[in-house]
């Protein structure tokens, strides 16, 4: 795609096409508005958050199990919004009402304790923010440093103060560990580690462990791939950790916006043990069961720490578990929800382009005869094709104070301006200068002019623009998921999560039939509007 020519000095557009410009910019906002309200319309529900790991969306659907079982009303779940900092940001923005989350993280991490806190002292320090702390729910869920129990051996080394003798060893830690107030600085410090961590996702830490391509990695204590992969948990001789026991951070106006709800969930307090959270995220680690079945499960009773950890060991020694017939490929692939995934994943392709279509055409059209704004207007949105994804996702969030759809269509539209708006002025810059002068002696104006020649003439180039947008657009929506505002990502996360390469497969196959048919249905069109009219 080369630069527009300079556009002819004449007369620029009449008052028609600037009118016309605020009429798509200002249906544009309402159109973007309407589905962010139409996004919100069910925050008369109670609504549940989770993190990105196994054991947050576990709990998340034991809590939303529970409240529906014993009140009737199904909440709405938000699983896999990231990481702590934009899970908690959902919290005080209101995005959601509540989510799992553990002590030592509220009073290191988010309120920023150089000490661990009572529960009493966290909701002091909590009320000022609209927040609390409550349910307990009975397990202690740690970090902890792990490596290959052969190598731990072979080296002699069982505690942290012994791994910093070793800086030739190769740490791989997640992201959010690295980062963390209560993180791999911190620890760093306590221990004298030398050892420069290299950042990976949580849940291919463990892979890249197996395959030695790193020595050590951050865990949770409740991580069910501990036993699995035979590792040694290396004990926090200096005490640097505190404890993380899992809880419930809410919304002060919870329990009285849902008090039957706020009940059901008094019930969870003190009823998983380490015992049944390690079985449970061994069932979906190990064997791939549903969470939604896992929470169910526990809930009636009807599977037990000893028959899932039995299992697990089954799995692990390549013996097909139970729990795990019928969960392969073509049924994950096929699963209940393609049909929410799919409509999701089109209302964000289809609003995005459709929103950013009306805002750059009309806009590249006002520009075209002037090309110092030109050159600023294509240089700006070719500078926002520059920001990485997660990055424009966090900045909006940060500045609208929202998670879901609302930044998501934000960050889709923005990325799809640079397209349309290059191709359009291309398209106008490519109509010869003859039919312009023609249509000038002819007595149009230069509104009418780029009514009838210059916007006729230069629509297939404007429509391979909108096609390119909308590709662009269908990949990159699957990051929306990890802002919990849905589509074939929401399979991707949750694929990152448990290491499944088959679900992430589930997520990225159906993608990619959806760019292809776009490109059918673009080609189509781009046919018809070719085809010489008789």
């Amino acid at each position: 795609m080369t630069n527009p020519p300079d556009a002819p000095r004449g007369k620029p557009p009449s008052g028609w096409l600037r009118r016309l410009a605020t009429g798509c910019a200002a249906l544009a906002l309402a159109l973007t508005g309407t589905f962010a309200v139409a996004a919100d319309a069910s925050h008369d529900t109670l609504r549940i958050g989770s993190k990105r790991f196994t054991e947050s969306y576990i709990l998340a659907q034991l809590m939303a199990q529970t409240v529906a079982a014993r009140t009737g009303t199904k909440p709405e779940v938000l699983q896999g919004l990231g990481n702590t900092a934009i899970v908690y940001e959902a919290l005080r923005s209101g995005s959601i009402d509540l989510y799992p989350e553990y002590t030592g993280t509220i009073s290191l991490e988010i309120l920023k304790s150089k000490t661990p806190m009572s529960m009493d002292a966290m909701n002091k320090a909590l009320a000022p923010l609209g927040l609390g702390v409550a349910i307990p729910l009975g397990f202690n869920d740690g970090y902890a440093l792990a490596m290959r129990d052969a190598q731990a051996q072979r080296l002699h080394i069982t505690s942290l103060s012994d791994l910093a003798h070793h800086p030739e060893l190769k740490l791989g830690l997640s992201n959010e560990f690295i980062g963390r107030a209560d993180g791999w600085k911190g620890l760093a410090q306590r221990y004298g580690f030398k050892q420069v961590p290299t950042g990976l996702d949580h849940g291919l830490a463990y892979t890249a462990l197996a395959k030695k391509q790193i020595d050590v990695t951050d865990i949770y204590t409740t991580d069910a791939k501990i036993a699995q992969l035979g590792l040694r948990v290396l004990q926090d001789n200096l005490h640097y950790f505190p404890r993380y026991d899992a809880v419930v951070l809410y919304r002060l106006d919870v329990p009285q916006r849902f008090p039957k709800a706020w009940a059901a969930l008094q019930t969870l307090a003190g009823s998983i043990d380490e015992h049944a959270m390690v079985a449970m995220n061994a069932r979906a680690a190990l064997q791939g069961v549903p969470f939604d079945v896992i929470a169910r499960d526990h809930l009636t009773g009807g599977s037990t720490s000893v028959n899932t950890t039995a299992s697990a060991i089954a799995k692990s020694a390549g013996v097909a578990a139970p729990d795990a017939a019928g969960r392969g490929f073509w049924a994950k692939l096929f699963g209940p929800d393609l049909a929410r995934l799919t409509w999701q994943h089109l209302t964000l392709v289809v609003v995005s382009v459709g929103v950013a279509a009306l805002l750059a055409i009309p806009l590249a059209v006002l520009v075209f005869p002037h090309p110092r704004p030109r050159e600023l207007v294509l240089g700006i949105t070719g500078l926002l094709q520059t920001v990485p994804s997660l990055a424009m996702l966090a900045a909006l969030i940060s500045l609208m104070g929202v998670i879901g759809v609302m930044p998501a269509l934000v960050a889709l539209m923005l990325y799809a301006l640079l397209p349309i708006m290059r191709n359009t002025t291309t398209g106008l810059g490519e109509v010869p200068q003859g039919l312009r002068l023609a249509g000038q002696a002819l007595g149009m104006t230069a509104g009418q002019r780029m009514r009838y020649i210059e916007l006729p003439l230069a629509l297939p180039t404007i429509l391979a623009g909108v096609r390119i947008a909308t590709s662009i657009s269908i990949g990159t929506a699957t990051i929306a998921a990890f802002i919990g505002a849905g589509g074939y990502g929401e399979r991707i996360v949750t694929g990152l999560a448990l290491n499944d390469d088959q679900l992430l497969m589930a997520g990225a196959l159906p993608a990619t039939v959806l760019a292809l048919l776009s490109e059918v249905l673009f080609e189509i069109i781009e046919r018809a509007i070719r085809r010489p009219r008789t």
